[in-house]
C-alpha cells in the first residue's frame, strides 16, 4: 500500500527537557538502544506532525516516558493537551510503580489530573545481562505489587505490559488472575535474545500463552529497540507471528516515537507495517492500523 493513509498512533512520547524529568535523557548512557543521544532533544506533537509526512495520524496514545515524577509528567501532558495542538495525546497510559505503598494515591492523583487516562505502563523487564536489564528486580514476584495490580480493574484501567520472553509465562498467570483487566504487549514481546533457536522458541512459545488468554493485546511496535539494522524482511516474520497468535482483533500497530526514530524515519516506519500486511482486506488493514487501538484505548 501507498501513502498516504490514516493511522492511529497508539504509542508515543513526548518531553521537554526543561521539565527536568527525563533524566536519562539529560546524560545519555548508551545502553540496549545504542547511542541515543541523538534523541535528547524535546520532542512535542508538532515534532510528529513534522515526521508524519504524508501519514495521516488521526489520534495519538501517550505512554509513559520513565519520568522520574510519573505525576509531574501528567501534569505537563494535561497541559499539552489542553492547548488544542495537531497530536496532542488523545489518551494516556501514565506511570505507577505498584510496588510502593501510595500506589493507589498516585494512580488517584493521576485520574484527577485528566479524564484521559487510559491506563497504566510500569515496566517489568528484567535480564541477566545488564544491557537489556531494565529494573533489576521482578515486581511480579512481590505481593504488594500483585495486590495494587487489583487496582486497575476497580478504575476500568488497562495495563501496558513490557516484558522479555522469559517473563511471558508468568505474565500470562497474571493476566489470567485478572481476566477483567485488559493487557496490551509492548513491543512484539520483545525478542531479545536472538543469537539462539532456543530465544526464538522463547519468543514464541510465550506469545503463544500469551495469547490465550481473551484480555491481552499485542502491540507491533519497537523493532528497531533490538534490531538496529531492520529491515522489512527482517521484522516481517515477526509480525506474521504475532498476527497468527493474535489474529487481526487483537494486533496493533505503533511507532514508538520517537525512540524507533533513531533507527528509520516515521514514514519509513509506518511504509514498512503497511508492506508487509499488504495482503489484508480493508477491513483488517482498519483493525491494525486504527481501530483497535480506538477500542482498547477509548478514543
Amino acid at each position: 500500500m501507498s501513502s498516504p493513509f490514516q493511522i492511529i498512533d497508539p504509542h508515543v512520547h513526548f518531553w521537554s527537557l526543561k521539565e527536568n524529568n527525563q533524566p536519562w535523557l539529560a546524560d545519555p548512557q548508551p545502553n540496549l538502544l545504542g547511542d541515543y543521544s541523538p534523541m535528547a532533544h524535546d520532542h512535542l506533537p508538532q515534532d510528529l506532525v513534522q515526521a508524519s509526512g504524508e501519514i495521516e495520524v488521526l489520534a495519538t496514545v501517550h505512554v509513559e516516558a520513565d519520568a522520574t515524577d510519573p505525576i509531574a509528567e501528567t501534569r505537563w501532558l494535561s497541559r499539552l493537551m489542553e492547548t488544542g495542538e495537531r497530536l496532542a495525546p488523545s489518551a494516556l497510559v501514565v506511570g505507577v510503580d505498584l510496588s510502593r505503598d501510595d500506589a493507589e494515591a498516585v494512580l488517584d492523583e493521576h485520574m484527577s489530573l485528566s479524564t484521559s487516562v487510559r491506563g497504566v505502563r510500569q515496566i517489568l523487564n528484567v535480564h541477566a545481562n545488564p544491557l537489556f536489564d531494565y529494573v533489576g528486580r521482578h515486581y511480579m514476584h512481590e505481593k504488594l505489587w500483585k495486590d495494587h495490580f487489583a487496582l486497575l480493574a476497580d478504575r476500568n484501567l488497562s495495563f501496558d505490559l513490557q516484558i522479555y520472553p522469559s517473563q511471558m509465562a508468568e505474565a500470562a498467570t497474571l493476566a489470567r488472575q485478572h481476566a477483567d483487566t485488559q493487557f496490551v504487549l509492548n513491543h512484539a514481546g520483545m525478542y531479545v535474545d536472538r543469537t539462539t533457536l532456543a530465544g526464538w522458541q522463547d519468543w514464541r512459545d510465550g506469545l503463544r500463552l500469551l495469547g490465550q488468554c481473551p484480555n491481552v493485546s499485542i502491540k507491533l511496535s519497537g523493532f528497531g529497540m533490538l534490531d538496529h539494522h531492520w529491515t522489512p524482511e527482517s521484522i516481517r516474520p515477526l509480525i506474521w507471528e504475532a498476527i497468527d497468535v493474535f489474529g487481526v482483533e487483537r494486533a496493533l500497530f505503533a511507532s514508538n516515537f520517537p525512540v524507533d526514530g533513531l533507527y528509520a524515519s516515521y514514514t519509513q516506519l509506518w511504509q514498512a507495517y503497511a508492506d508487509i500486511v499488504s495482503g489484508v482486506s480493508k477491513h483488517e488493514f482498519a483493525r491494525l492500523f486504527r481501530d483497535n487501538a480506538r477500542s482498547l484505548y477509548c478514543l
